[in-house]
């Protein structure tokens, strides 16, 4: 009876054959003329009899017990629309007495092979039967529901095609029965039917929001007036209100979470203040509507409701983030919009406490997801949810959200019971904890006082795990590494310092884990806190504990050499010295403290206050000398600021050594050292400015001291001398200061005038200070070093037009002459024939020019000592000739740019990269010719990329990263060039590129799919073809995270790109993509024996 109840179905859906008319009135004709014919077509077969017999007679008996028909009802659709809801509840009733059957007496399957089917449930439909319930099913609702849903409540039908606005004007809604009535029938027939599994995945597949719709209006919407008090307007009762309720809240229960969140959504409708023009016109010609006040409410509180859930942030994100696509690309403004929301405590929440419990804990499991696609956007939404609750709420957050976040390190310091292996803690939560504050804090990048108080609190736990990590191969050895330097990155610097010197020990111990425990290997790679076995040798304890110290303060000296863009290493260096100024003097005065008159325990505690401060003196000692020897003296003292506190440092020294007496060598050479940099800086060696004047009035007190209290009258007049300087900026400036500055310089710089040669800043004056100087603090050889100080043997090459050159070519000459006679320290001046190429460099003649720069280059290229003592003016000449607009000349400055790049890569590469990354200026009459300097200059990277060899993969992460901000330019040139020289380097990277591979394939990707120059989307597929071809063999191993995403952009270049070139390089590109799979899938076959030596 199955069949014959589907095929009455069919025949009372059977399509209309005629062509429809274009005139509406002709449609509405047409639509109901069918409707009646099929109507007519159904009884004419029911009564004829035959094989639908048995359908009638269930039918009849469906019509008998239901009391919602109405036989006296004139509108055609509505008859349509009973005959419809009595066929689906007679196929219901039919299908469910089946299953009855079925399951009361199970068929026993017929005795096969193992593999035979089970038997087949009886409600299981064909794909035809299918095709004519989803038709039947799509008739009711757009005949019997959607016509009476209120104006904004749902997807109106005249919003969906052209033709449903024709069926709303065919419905009558001004004769029985009433539109409440009708929604009411149609809405609980669907439920019912739905009760069925066969039948209810039809239904709610296709017309869930609709169903939703009815029962929200149904159920929530509020009464209105009586209106003419006829029986059409006459509304639901309160039993039946109720009922709606409940089929409402069990419908939500039982479907998928994400589809009832995405179906809420769309019900909510768009925002209040959206007009027609913003939204949009439909296909059928009305704007989209705003849902009323009552529903918007209602979905507010219902959303609430299901995030409020367990599992219900997961449904959330979910529901809103699934129709983002699986091209890998995801919607980061829907992954912010979805943080805001779960960060808010919505107003129907019992209480923000209750609130952030229960989302706090889910929103941290949104981080755990393996998932490729899935993670990236939930870590997304995790990330910025997190991080707007500690900014919003982080009274809750520190309890619900940082407090879970950072439990596993807080549990590494606190002892929780008297059973060890209860303090004990697993691989997997070190992990965990590790890789979720990575996400948070450094991809997050937003730091806030509260994240950083709770990130600072278990820094000395995340030290010591990374200092183990250095010991082993780990792969939390990297995020540890991240997180610290971010940490101290973003402190405030009061704090960035204190959390050092705790780091380092000089606030005693560092702390990190509780005594008896300590880090251990696990066993996928990680760590674990375990019990450490107790040492019964004390000399062996001492040495560990003496080795791990150090250990720890090499690390940390390893984490500063890293922040080379930061201040925070020369300001800790300034901070050990004034410790060290403040110990020296505290133990002059302990010499003066007198024992006889204390008792024994007054005695006991000043022993070992002493002994205390005898270790922090032994630490800081050591912490400085580490310092010094691990950390460049350019990254101490890279600003002007610091070079003065340096300074300042060592005269307060000598001030100690003043106040108590001492007269050694150490404190006498330290004196030396500091009256000779202040002498250096005031006699002209260095341009000051009125800020550098100012930074320096720290200095007046130490020298106004030195000046009264030093024993030597020549000292104090110095010091008295560089005192007066100081204070009037210059204008008084003695001649004692150039002599004690010329008794400081080195050999080189001593034999010039200084009032004859161009000055260096004041930020220069850092790289002119060597270690030694730096470890003058605590040895007794101090001295500035001749090899660190600059000694620029020519003046500084104008930075006016070339055609001034000849201005300044006899200044030249007569500098460059042979030294004067008697000097003892004597340097080694160029060679005739290397000034005589300086000077010509600015000839304004071009061929003259372009040759003085080709010999210049062979000069770097043969190694000449004159060209290697002048690189930087060579640099400076070779960039200036680059705005050359003749061909010949900036050709050979990019020659010659290229080989100081080979020979010199460490300074050279700086200076190269800064000027390549630094874009045209707005409102500079040169942005044209800057531009094209830019261009020249990426030319000289590529060239140089090329001649590094097995060095690229030294210096290609900067490269890298400098070619990427390329390729944002708003230029396309500078993008074009960008990946030119990206290409080139790429090649040689090897797998040194397999860190940076995400980073190019999204950059790829996006340009490929979204850049509006044909020659940018060129380049960005050769690079593809470029990479492909350097790695080769090893593609699947270097490439193997972003092969398929590298792979589906070619295919869409071949496919969509309108641009014949690029398709080209694309089918290139996967040429070459192709031989390397079928080398990796089909590895050639090597003719080998292996032979094996048994024990």
């Amino acid at each position: 009876m199955t069949t014959a109840l589907l095929k009455t179905l069919g025949i009372l859906t059977k399509p209309v054959r005629e062509a429809h008319s274009s005139d509406g009135q002709n449609t509405q004709t047409t639509l109901l003329s069918a409707l009646q014919r099929n109507l007519s077509e159904l009884h004419e077969h029911l009564l004829a009899g035959g094989e639908l017999e048995e359908a009638r007679q269930l039918l009849e008996e469906v019509r008998r017990e239901i009391t919602w028909v109405c036989s006296d009802s004139v509108d055609l659709t509505w008859i349509f629309v009973q005959e419809c809801l009595l066929l689906l509840l007679s196929l219901a009733r039919h299908l469910t007495h089946l299953l009855e059957v079925f399951h009361q007496n199970p068929v026993v399957p017929t005795p096969g092979t193992p593999e035979a089917a089970p038997p087949l449930s009886p409600d299981v439909l064909s794909v035809v039967q299918q095709k004519i319930l989803a038709t039947v099913l799509q008739f009711v609702v757009t005949l019997g529901l959607c016509p009476y849903l209120a104006p904004g409540v749902g997807v109106a039908l005249g919003l969906r095609s052209t033709f449903g606005a024709e069926v709303e004007a065919a419905v009558r809604r001004d004769v029985a029965p009433a539109v409440e009535r009708r929604l009411l029938i149609t809405t609980n027939v669907l439920l019912e039917v739905s009760k069925l599994s066969s039948l209810a995945t039809p239904i709610f597949t296709r017309h869930l929001g609709d169903i939703m719709a009815a029962l929200c209006q149904l159920a929530y919407r509020p009464h209105r007036p009586d209106g003419d008090g006829t029986k059409n307007h006459k509304g639901l009762t309160v039993d039946e209100r109720k009922s709606c309720k409940e089929a409402l809240h069990n419908l939500l229960g039982k479907v998928y979470q994400p589809i009832v969140i995405k179906e809420l959504l769309v019900l909510q409708g768009g925002p209040k203040q959206a007009s027609s023009v913003s939204k949009g016109v439909c296909a059928g010609g009305k704007a989209l509507t705003q849902a009323p006040p009552w529903l918007r409410r209602l979905c507010g509180q219902l959303l609430s409701e299901r995030l409020m859930q367990p599992h219900g942030v997961q449904a959330v994100v979910r529901g809103i983030l699934e129709s983002t696509g699986a091209d890998g690309d995801s919607d980061w403004r829907k992954c912010d919009a979805v943080a805001k929301i779960l960060a808010a405590c919505p107003q129907q929440s019992l209480s923000a406490e209750s609130y952030y419990s229960q989302v706090c804990p889910q929103v941290l499991e949104l981080l755990h997801f393996k998932d490729k696609l899935t993670a990236q956007q939930f870590q997304r939404v995790a990330t910025r949810a997190a991080l707007t609750m500690v900014q919003d709420r982080p009274e809750f957050a520190h309890r619900f959200l940082l407090g879970p976040l950072f439990s596993p390190l807080h549990r590494c310091t606190e002892e929780t019971g008297n059973d060890p292996s209860q303090d004990a803690v697993e691989e997997w939560e070190l992990t965990r904890c590790i890789e979720d504050i990575y996400k948070i804090c450094v991809v997050g990048n937003s730091p806030s006082k509260v994240l950083m108080k709770a990130l600072q609190d278990v820094s000395p736990t995340l030290f010591s795990l990374f200092c183990f990590t250095k010991h082993n191969v780990s792969h939390l050895r990297t995020p540890c590494h991240e997180i610290l330097i971010w940490c101290l990155s973003h402190s405030e610097r009061s704090e960035a310092l204190s959390l050092l010197k705790r780091l380092c020990g000089l606030m005693g111990e560092v702390g990190g884990v509780k005594h008896g425990f300590h880090f251990s290997p696990g066993s996928d790679g990680g760590a674990k806190l375990s019990v450490e076995e107790q040492v019964s040798d004390e000399d062996d304890a001492l040495y560990e504990k003496v080795s791990g110290e150090q250990w720890k303060v090499q690390c940390l000296v390893e984490l500063l050499g890293e922040m080379k863009d930061n201040d925070l290493p020369g300001e800790f260096f300034l901070l050990l010295l004034e410790n060290l100024t403040a110990m020296a003097g505290e133990k002059e005065k302990e010499q003066e403290v007198d024992t006889s008159s204390m008792t024994l325990l007054e005695l006991e505690h000043h022993l070992l206050e002493r002994a205390s401060g005898h270790g922090q003196t032994l630490a800081l000692l050591q912490t400085l000398a580490i310092v010094c020897e691990g950390l460049p003296h350019t990254l101490l003292l890279r600003k002007p600021t610091q070079v003065v506190g340096f300074v300042v440092s060592m005269l307060q020294r000598a001030c100690v050594g003043l106040e108590c007496g001492a007269d050694s060598p150490v404190e006498s050479q330290t004196l030396s050292m500091g009256i000779g940099l202040v002498a250096t800086l005031l006699s002209g060696a260095a341009e000051l400015s009125p800020d550098d004047y100012l930074s320096m009035a720290e200095l007046l007190p130490p020298l106004d001291q030195i000046s009264q209290q030093h024993p030597e009258p020549v000292i104090q007049e110095l010091a008295s001398d560089l005192r007066a300087t100081i204070a009037t900026h210059g204008a008084y400036r003695p001649n004692t200061i150039p002599t004690a500055a010329r008794q400081h310089r080195p050999a080189q710089t001593a034999s010039r005038n200084p009032n004859t040669h161009p000055t260096k800043p004041l930020s220069s004056i850092p790289h002119t200070i060597s270690h030694k100087t730096l470890a003058g603090q605590q040895t007794s050889t101090h001295s500035l070093s001749s090899e660190n100080r600059p000694s620029p043997l020519v003046p500084t090459s104008p930075t006016s037009h070339p055609k001034h050159a000849t201005e300044t070519a006899p200044r030249v000459s007569t500098h460059s002459a042979e030294p004067k006679p008697g000097h003892a320290g004597g340097s080694v001046l160029p060679s005739q024939a290397f000034s005589e190429c300086l000077l010509e460099a600015y000839n304004p003649d071009v061929p003259t020019r372009a040759v003085a720069l080709r010999s210049l280059t062979r000069f770097c290229r043969d190694g000449d000592k004159a060209a290697l003592q002048n690189k930087d003016k060579l640099l400076t000449i070779f960039l200036e000739n680059l705005e050359h607009e003749e061909s010949f000349v900036y050709l050979s400055a990019i020659q010659g740019l290229a080989v100081l790049a080979e020979f010199y890569p460490e300074q050279i590469l700086q200076r190269l990269l800064a000027e390549y990354h630094t874009g045209p200026r707005e409102g500079s009459p040169k942005r044209q010719c800057s531009l094209e300097t830019r261009l020249k200059v990426g030319e000289v990277l590529m060239r140089a990329s090329r001649a590094m060899g097995d060095l690229a993969p030294h210096y290609g992460r900067q490269l890298v990263g400098v070619f990427l901000n390329g390729t944002r330019d708003e230029d396309s040139s500078v993008r074009a060039s960008s990946l030119s020289n990206l290409g080139e380097l790429c090649q040689l990277l090897n797998f040194s590129l397999g860190p940076l591979a995400q980073e190019l394939s999204i950059c790829l990707t996006a340009l490929i799919k979204t850049d509006r120059e044909a020659e940018v989307r060129r380049a960005a597929v050769h690079v593809i073809a470029l990479v492909l071809k350097g790695l080769s063999d090893k593609t699947t191993q270097v490439l193997g995270d972003v092969l398929l995403e590298l792979y589906r952009a070619l295919k869409w270049v071949v496919r969509s790109d309108p641009d014949d070139v690029a398709v080209l390089h694309a089918q290139l590109a996967l040429e070459e993509l192709d031989d390397v799979m079928k080398r990796f899938i089909f590895p050639q076959q090597k003719l080998e024996k292996k032979i094996v030596v048994l024990p």
